[in-house]
């Protein structure tokens, strides 16, 4: 992801590439939004002669009367119920917090635990990779994915690179560190995730390239053939687009065509047949567009 990108074996990404995407994002952020029209409100109608007036009285219930009431009338209305995730149509259920879950939820608002997680099943994939050390490592589920996206964007004749894997608790700590004393924190917080708060540290992510450098890690690389086939593909292999175009209020990060996020092909299928874009919304979290 581009928002929490370190330079890793000699691949960074470019500064200039940042501050395009910050104008870019600035200008999308000027669309006009349109107002709902509020319905004209109907004409008072004068009280019918004919219509009985009711009678006023003038003595009040007792304090103790009106809590009774109250009482009971709370009683008898049943309590408020959450709403209903549309993850829980699912016959199988998977925790939303444990690091090792397919399902894990991890935003600016919820960080991992314990903070400095490491996957116990960290492996290379047999793919093209445009990175090495521990960049280049996925856990073994995502890996049998990401071999089997790879091979199948191939045979339609799409070049796909790794271009970045799972990211360490202090790999993070050394990339946000840079980002703060290079821009301050609240500059920082909208460029990298915090220490503890990364997909990447999860084994659960990874981000794609197109295997010749064009438009990476750019908004522009919405259009390349790799973001564009994976986008309209990932599902069937258990991936989704983590950030997808304008959500960020709900997500917390902008549009990175290039992240894939691993939550198996039953919820990832579907999230795409019911239209639901983001995971905060498909497992019912609450939207994290900032550190609290």
């Amino acid at each position: 992801m581009c928002h929490d990108c370190a330079a890793v074996d000699g691949a960074s990404v470019p500064g200039a590439s940042r501050r395009s995407f910050a104008r870019f994002v600035a200008a999308g952020a000027g669309l006009t939004v349109l107002a709902a029209c509020t319905p004209e409100a109907p004409a008072a109608v004068a009280p019918s002669v004919s219509s009985p007036v009711p009678a006023v009285t003038s003595a009040s219930p007792s304090p103790a009367a009106a809590q009774a009431a109250e009482s009971t009338t709370a009683a008898a209305e049943p309590p408020p119920q959450a709403p209903v995730p549309p993850s829980a149509a699912l016959p199988r259920q998977f925790s939303l917090t444990d690091p090792a879950s397919p399902w894990l939820v991890v935003n600016k608002r919820r960080p991992l635990a314990p903070a400095d997680y490491v996957p116990a099943d960290l492996v290379q994939p047999s793919v093209t990779l445009a990175v090495s050390g521990e960049a280049a490592l996925l856990n073994s589920t995502t890996t049998a994915a990401a071999e089997a996206i790879f091979a199948a964007a191939a045979q339609d004749g799409v070049a796909m690179t790794l271009a970045s894997g799972y990211r360490s608790y202090r790999t993070q700590v050394a990339t946000y560190n840079g980002y703060v004393a290079a821009r301050g924190q609240a500059d920082a917080d909208t460029a990298s995730a915090r220490p503890g708060y990364s997909e990447h540290q999860t084994g659960w992510s990874f981000d794609i390239g197109d295997g010749g450098g064009a438009c990476g890690f750019q908004p522009c690389f919405a259009d390349q053939p790799a973001a564009v086939w994976a986008k309209a593909n990932a599902h069937r292999f258990g991936f989704v687009v983590r950030y997808p175009w304008m959500l960020h209020p709900i997500t917390g990060y902008f549009y990175e065509p290039w992240h894939l996020r691993f939550i198996g092909v039953e919820a990832a299928t579907d999230m795409a047949t019911r239209g639901i874009s983001t995971v905060e919304e498909y497992f019912g979290v609450d939207a994290a567009p900032g550190y609290p």
